[in-house]
């Protein structure tokens, strides 16, 4: 199992957005210590190429981000004042996944600590989402790679808006998302499969709710790739989360996606998405228990 991580995922951020981003720091030394993940498992990701962000990302929307030309209110849409050490920390991520991408068609599983990025839209950035992670990623591998179809299972409590934008015309990508119906942004775009969980939605629901959507999407779209958005603002501790699922509940919920990508027998590329507990060891455990999973599932 191979596991993307660079300082750089925390350093660069500005102090009010330290925590939770702490967790990129915590959750790799947790892993080693844990025994979960050796030190060779992990890769150190060099910066992306433009050419393999341009295949999601507009020229004009990237030369502006590159120039630090983004004007101060879209810089508030998408969460961050921009710096140059800001871009440079979003193009690692970037090839933190497509990276994550390229090892796991052949090792099968793989993990970017940071990513998720599924705000990102091809021309702005929202939610501190700059660039998009997984269609990133998505793109190379179908175009350099031959990978054909696509399944992104996006099951952070915020919609991956950004993702479903790029991927709406595609076929050969299935965008699938759960999460809260009244939670961030406000306004949805189209998945090829959207469900909306009330306020308030416990384990049994949403496990119930999970199975049945996978069940279903794998009858009709057989995929080659699957990336994974796992975050854990699902879990009752969040405090922007507003679902009431347990710690528990959301490892239930990672056994399921990799039973699921086990019995297709395909590669699967996670990345960590959101996570907002007051206690940052509830962050860290959460995000630990989808690696465990994957460990004992699929390794």
């Amino acid at each position: 199992m191979k596991v993307a991580f660079h300082e750089e995922y925390v350093h660069p951020l500005p102090e009010n957005h330290r925590f939770p981003m702490e967790k990129y720091d915590l959750l790799p030394k947790q892993l080693i210590y844990e025994g979960t993940c050796s030190q060779t498992d992990f890769l150190t990701p060099g910066l992306i190429e433009n050419r393999n962000i341009l295949p999601v990302h507009s020229e004009e929307y990237l030369k502006n981000l590159e120039s630090l030309k983004i004007d101060p209110k879209a810089q508030r849409i998408s969460g961050f004042v921009h710096s140059d050490l800001l871009i440079k920390r979003e193009k690692r991520i970037m090839e933190g996944t497509r990276l994550c991408a390229e090892y796991a068609l052949n090792e099968k599983v793989a993990f970017n600590i940071a990513g998720g990025t599924h705000h990102a839209y091809a021309d702005r950035g929202e939610g501190f989402c700059l660039l998009n992670d997984q269609a990133i990623a998505s793109k190379w591998l179908m175009n350099e790679k031959g990978v054909n179809k696509i399944l992104i299972v996006d099951l952070d409590v915020h919609q991956g808006n950004g993702t479903a934008k790029i991927f709406e015309n595609d076929p050969n990508v299935f965008t699938f998302s759960m999460h809260g119906k009244n939670n961030y942004p406000l306004k949805k775009e189209l998945s090829d499969l959207d469900i909306e969980l009330e306020d308030g939605s416990g384990d049994r629901d949403y496990l119930y709710l999970l199975e049945s959507s996978l069940e279903s999407i794998l009858k009709k779209f057989e995929p080659d790739f699957v990336f994974y958005q796992c975050g854990v603002d699902i879990i009752d501790t969040d405090k922007l989360g507003k679902l009431k699922v347990s710690k528990e509940g959301a490892r239930k919920r990672d056994v399921l996606v990799f039973e699921a990508v086990r019995q297709l027998d395909v590669p699967v590329v996670c990345s960590m998405g959101g996570g907002y507990s007051p206690k940052i060891a509830d962050i860290v455990d959460a995000h630990a228990n989808t690696f465990r999973m994957a460990q004992t599932i699929l390794c």
